[in-house]
C-alpha cells in the first residue's frame, strides 16, 4: 500500500500506519467507512490502515422513512441504523468535529467524556479525509420560530411531532374552550419539499383515521396547512405531477398556499404573508437544508452556498488528501447540458458517490488512477400518504398507488443492510393486517419529569415539548396546562 503524506504511528515500536477519519455518520459517513473497510480489508488486518468515524449519534437515519415513522407505518427503531454493528473494522467515535486544519492534517474533537471532563475539544490527527456531515435546517429570522416551531430532520423530530399531534388531538377532545380547540386541530407546514410534503400527508393520514376513536372530533374538524413560498410543490417530480400532488392534498382538505411565506407565529399564530392569520399549536420547518456548520470550521474551499468545492472525482478541489459527497460537497455535474452545473445535493446522487468515493479513496493509496463521477438524473418518487404517492422516473410518470408502491420499492432496496430491510418490510406486512397504532408516548422526551414532581423538586424538563409553551414559573405542572397533556 502508498502511504498517505503524514502516516502515523499509534503504538510505540510498530510500523507507520496511515489513519483514515471520516467525519459524520450519515448516509455518505456510513457507507463510504463500509466500503472502505470492505476493499481494505486485509491492509486492516495487517494493522497498516486505521477507520475511524467521528459521529454525533452513534446510528446513521434513513430520513427517506421518517414520514413512516412518525405516522406509525414503521418503528423508529428499524429507520436508524447502528454504526458498530455495521462498521465493526472501523473505530467509532460518538462526537463533533469542531474544527478541521488540513494544512496540519489535523481536526478538533469534541466527544462525549470531553464534554463531560470540560476540556474541550481534543486535536486528532489523520492521513485521509472524508468530511460528509451533512446538513442542518435552513432557518430564517422569524419571530417565534425558534420557540414554537419542530424540524423534521431526524428520528426524535419525527416521533416527538407524532406525539405532538395526537397529544393537541387530546387537547381539543377534553377542552371547553372553541379558540384552544382550533389551535389544537390546525396544523401548519412550511416548505412544499420531500420533506415537508410527505411529513404532512402521512400524519394528516394518520390523524384522520385517529378520529374514530374520539367522540367528538371529526375529520372535518383537522385543519391542516402547506405554506410554500414558490410557485409549485415537490419540483423534483415535475410540473405535471406536482400539480396532481396540489390536486390529491386539496381533495383531502389540505389548504395548500402557494407563493406565500411564514412571516411570524408568535404567541401562537402563524401569520402568512397573504394576510391570513392562523392560530395553531403547531408549526412544522421543512423549508430546505443549508450545510453543516462544521464546513465553515475549515480550511478547505467553498462555495457560496457554503458547501465544499469539488472535482469531478470527489476530491476536494485544490487540496490533497480531502474527499467529499452528498449535501456537503458541489460536485460536478458531468451529465448536465449547461456546464459549471453541480449535481443536486440529493439522496440518489449521494447513495452513487459513495461508490465512486470509496474506490478512488482506495486507489489513491494504492497509486491507481482515479474515476470521474457521472449519473443522470433518473427521476423521483415521493409519497402524499398511505397507497397515494407520485414518480417521474426515467420519462414515465405514475400517480396514486403505482406510485406509492414504487416509493416503497425504491426506498426499501436503499435502505442499509439485510437486517433493517427485513424489518422493515415485516412491519408493513404487519400494518397491513392490524390497525394502526394511535398512542402517544410523550414523556419518553423528558423521561424524569415526572419522578422529579414526586420527589417535590421543580422538574428541571416540565412535561410539555419544546414546540410547547414556556413553563410559566412555580412547582409541578404548567398551570396552563390540560390534564393528559
Amino acid at each position: 500500500m502508498v502511504k498517505a503524506a503524514n502516516s502515523r504511528d499509534t503504538t510505540p515500536g510498530s510500523p507507520p500506519r496511515t489513519r483514515i477519519l471520516v467525519v459524520g455518520g450519515g448516509y455518505v459517513g456510513m457507507y463510504t467507512a463500509l466500503r472502505l473497510q470492505r476493499k481494505l480489508k486485509a491492509e486492516l488486518a495487517r494493522g497498516e490502515l486505521e477507520i475511524v468515524v467521528v459521529a454525533p449519534e452513534p446510528y446513521m437515519t434513513y430520513q427517506p422513512f421518517l414520514p413512516e415513522a412518525a405516522a406509525g407505518s414503521i418503528s423508529p427503531r428499524h429507520v436508524v441504523v447502528p454504526l458498530r454493528r455495521v462498521l465493526d473494522r472501523c473505530r467509532i467515535v460518538i462526537g463533533e468535529v469542531e474544527s478541521v486544519d488540513h494544512a496540519k492534517r489535523t481536526a478538533t474533537v469534541a466527544t462525549l467524556a470531553t464534554k463531560e471532563e470540560g476540556t474541550g475539544g481534543v486535536p486528532f490527527g489523520y492521513d485521509e479525509l472524508v468530511i460528509a456531515p451533512g446538513s442542518i435546517s435552513r432557518t430564517l429570522p422569524i419571530p417565534g420560530l425558534a420557540e414554537y416551531a419542530i424540524g423534521f430532520k431526524t428520528v426524535e423530530e419525527a416521533i416527538g411531532l407524532r406525539n405532538h399531534v395526537i397529544e393537541q388531538m387530546d387537547i381539543a377532545s377534553s377542552t371547553r374552550e372553541p379558540a384552544l380547540r382550533d389551535a389544537a386541530l390546525t396544523f401548519v407546514f412550511v416548505g412544499g419539499g420531500y420533506a415537508g410534503v410527505e411529513a404532512l400527508g402521512e400524519l394528516e393520514d394518520m390523524a384522520r383515521y385517529a378520529t374514530r376513536y374520539y367522540h367528538n372530533v371529526k375529520p372535518e374538524d383537522l385543519k391542516w396547512v402547506l405554506v410554500e413560498a414558490s410557485d409549485r410543490i415537490l419540483p423534483e417530480v415535475g410540473a405535471e405531477m406536482g400539480r396532481y400532488a396540489i390536486r390529491e392534498l386539496r381533495g383531502r382538505n389540505i389548504d395548500v398556499r402557494l407563493e406565500t411565506r411564514l412571516e411570524s407565529c408568535e404567541n401562537r399564530v402563524a401569520v402568512l404573508s397573504d394576510g391570513t392569520r392562523l392560530p395553531t399549536r403547531t408549526v412544522v420547518w421543512t423549508a430546505g437544508v443549508k450545510p453543516a456548520p462544521v464546513l465553515a470550521a475549515t480550511d478547505l474551499p467553498r462555495n457560496e452556498r457554503g458547501r465544499l468545492v469539488c472535482t469531478a472525482r470527489l476530491s476536494v478541489d485544490g487540496v490533497e488528501h480531502a474527499w467529499s459527497a452528498g449535501d456537503a460537497a458541489a460536485v460536478p455535474d458531468l451529465t448536465a447540458d449547461e456546464p459549471g452545473k453541480d449535481t443536486a445535493p440529493n439522496a440518489q446522487h449521494a447513495v452513487r458517490q459513495t461508490k465512486v468515493l470509496a474506490e478512488n479513496i482506495v486507489a489513491s493509496l494504492r497509486g491507481q488512477p482515479l474515476q470521474d463521477y457521472a449519473h443522470a438524473y433518473a427521476g423521483s418518487v415521493a409519497s402524499l400518504g398511505l397507497h397515494k404517492g407520485v414518480a417521474h422516473v426515467y420519462g414515465r410518470k405514475l400517480k396514486g398507488y403505482p406510485a406509492w408502491l414504487m416509493h416503497r420499492a425504491y426506498h426499501l432496496s436503499r435502505m442499509p443492510t439485510f437486517n433493517r430491510k427485513a424489518r422493515v418490510l415485516a412491519e408493513w406486512t404487519l400494518s397491513g393486517l392490524f390497525k394502526r397504532e394511535i398512542v402517544s408516548l410523550g414523556s419518553l422526551e423528558h423521561p424524569r419529569a415526572e419522578f422529579e414532581l414526586a420527589a417535590g423538586a421543580v422538574p428541571s424538563k416540565p412535561l410539555t415539548r419544546r414546540h410547547e409553551d414556556p413553563p410559566k414559573g412555580g412547582k409541578g405542572r404548567n398551570p396552563g396546562q390540560n390534564p393528559g397533556d
